[in-house]
């Protein structure tokens, strides 16, 4: 009896470890993750910063990928395959279109073969350039349901980016409902980085209060308890100023992002965009500051 009392007392520590797991991870293209030195590099900082999850783009054929993808595996670090559904959003023929859907899921199909721990799928949705129609959300989550029965029958989880907005109120334009979309997704992305809200000249010149309100309005909409995993996107740099940042306002701005992610009700983590893969300023943020850690509930208290 007392073996299986430990063999218990284990493995519901197991449980309660992993369910307050906290993921702090950086977004790689698939051309970075097959480039050996380059993979290096990232997984060396990764290690020595306490970032443990890499996003990884699958969006061509490549015998160099199983491989690399593998070596991130074998580093400790957890691995989540970004596929884009729709370039830049999809067209009404596309959205309702099984044959098109079944283009993309390939990607996705080897990543799973390949070993990757949880599939990302991006620009699921409407163009934005589109009239508002109700329907749009409707079709959405008929290719999110097809998606996700995939990726259930393999075991893998399934998480979807979403857009900063959403994160307050339903898009008819692009077809986002968190609501609607809730039971059919095991995480969701909001992208709320502060220079995509307008006017951006206003949001990103306070990109803790923009995050962490955009955080909370989201888990609000669930009672604080959403029923899916919640990581940020937020972002390396904002874009509307990049060559006229110094280095430093870059880690002020990336800190703050970071605190108002770790200050969020009811999230799991964040992941941070930079198209370039450019991080080095991310990785000075890490080492020269107090970050909650990657196995625990508690939050750090926040440097505002």
């Amino acid at each position: 009896m007392r073996t299986i009392s430990k063999f218990v007392v284990a493995f519901l520590s197991c449980i309660s470890i992993s369910a307050y797991a906290w993921d702090k991870g950086i977004y790689l293209t698939q051309y970075n993750l097959e480039n050996p030195k380059k993979l290096d590099y990232y997984i060396r900082n990764a290690k020595a910063t306490g970032i443990n999850t890499f996003v990884i783009d699958h969006e061509y054929q490549s015998s160099h990928y199983a491989p690399a993808l593998a070596k991130v595996k074998a580093a400790g670090i957890k691995v989540v395959t970004r596929v884009v559904v729709f370039d830049a959003g999809g067209n009404p023929s596309q959205v309702r279109s099984q044959a098109y859907w079944e283009k993309r899921y390939k990607y996705i199909d080897e990543a799973i073969k390949a070993g990757t721990d949880t599939i990302q799928l991006d620009y699921i949705r409407y163009s934005s350039k589109l009239p508002a129609n109700p329907q749009h959300a409707k079709d959405v989550l008929e290719v999110i349901k097809w998606f996700k029965a995939k990726t259930s029958a393999q075991k893998v989880p399934m998480e979807i980016d979403i857009f900063g907005e959403v994160s307050y109120y339903p898009s008819m334009h692009i077809g986002q409902d968190l609501k609607m979309f809730a039971s059919s997704v095991d995480g969701m992305n909001p992208m709320v980085y502060p220079s995509h809200f307008w006017p951006y000249q206003k949001y990103s010149a306070e990109p803790y209060k923009t995050v962490n309100n955009s955080l909370n309005a989201l888990t609000k909409q669930f009672n604080n308890k959403p029923p899916f995993k919640v990581h940020a996107f937020i972002e390396a740099a904002n874009f509307h100023y990049i060559k006229k940042t110094s280095n430093a306002e870059k880690q002020k701005y990336l800190l703050q992002q970071i605190r108002a992610v770790e200050d969020a009700n009811s999230v799991s983590g964040w992941y941070v965009w930079s198209a370039n893969n450019v991080y080095d300023n991310l990785f000075q943020v890490l080492r020269n500051n107090k970050i909650k850690s990657s196995n625990t509930s508690s939050p750090v208290t926040a440097e505002k």
